[in-house]
């Protein structure tokens, strides 16, 4: 089977999601972040794998799931810490970041019968999920990491290293406020979802006026306790 990995941030306040900032607060981004992450991560808990692991920048929170190994990211650029991140992995591994909350175990479950690599797009140009058959960090350092061509380059490096590659539905990632509402609607039963309407609830409140029952209650807890139902697979957009 194969390893999940996960590789994020601790959701701070002015540490993650900044591009949200505006029409949000820090706070309000890193609820955001965390409500995400938290998504994300209840998704690849029910998803069939031999090991799951949280390669994380910070410290975990109650946000974590049961199940997950945790490791520290490595010093260096993004490409280097993605490349470590599979360093640790002995066998067939799929590593997705935090940004995609409407990601489900299904296209989490990835195959290698018939290829030796699986790649996610994103819309802007990146890439959501790297799989590798048998991972090897030199296929991940010096790629040039958060351009337009990151995922263009990527690709082309597995391509010239020999590899099979069956490319995964091309997803948006949440780096702006539009992308936010856009990914909350392919979503809509999920925590981010929940937390994206809650804060926009806030802002939209006149001053003054007090948001009670679900608006203030905890991004995993819109009812004491009781998990959002899972949400629908997503409407991916075409490949670019």
């Amino acid at each position: 089977m194969t390893t999940l990995l996960v590789i994020a941030k601790e959701p701070r306040p002015g540490r993650v999601k900044t591009r949200l900032t505006p029409p949000f607060t820090p706070q309000e981004a890193a609820e955001l972040a965390e409500a995400a992450l938290a998504d994300t991560l209840h998704t690849v808990a029910a998803t069939p794998a031999s090991r799951r692991v949280l390669v994380l920048d910070g410290s975990p929170g109650p946000w974590l799931p049961a199940g997950f190994d945790v490791v520290p990211q490595c010093a260096g650029g993004l490409d280097e810490r993605l490349a470590e991140a599979f360093a640790g992995c002995g066998g067939p591994a799929l590593l997705i970041g935090m940004d995609t909350p409407q990601v489900t175990p299904e296209l989490l479950s990835v195959d290698f019968t018939d290829c030796d690599a699986h790649f996610g797009p994103a819309q802007d140009g990146g890439f959501w999920a790297l799989g590798l058959a048998r991972p090897d960090p030199a296929l991940l350092r010096g790629v040039p990491m958060s351009t337009a061509e990151t995922g263009a380059v990527q690709r082309d490096r597995l391509v010239a290293a020999g590899l099979r590659v069956r490319d995964l539905p091309c997803l948006r990632d949440v780096d702006t406020a539009a992308d936010a509402q856009a990914v909350a609607a392919l979503a809509p039963h999920g925590r981010f979802a929940a937390r994206l309407a809650r804060c926009v609830a806030v802002a939209s409140a006149p001053t003054g006026t007090a948001i009670t029952g679900s608006e203030s209650a905890p991004y995993g807890r819109p009812d004491a306790g009781s998990e959002p139902a899972p949400h629908p697979h997503p409407r991916p957009a075409p490949p670019r």
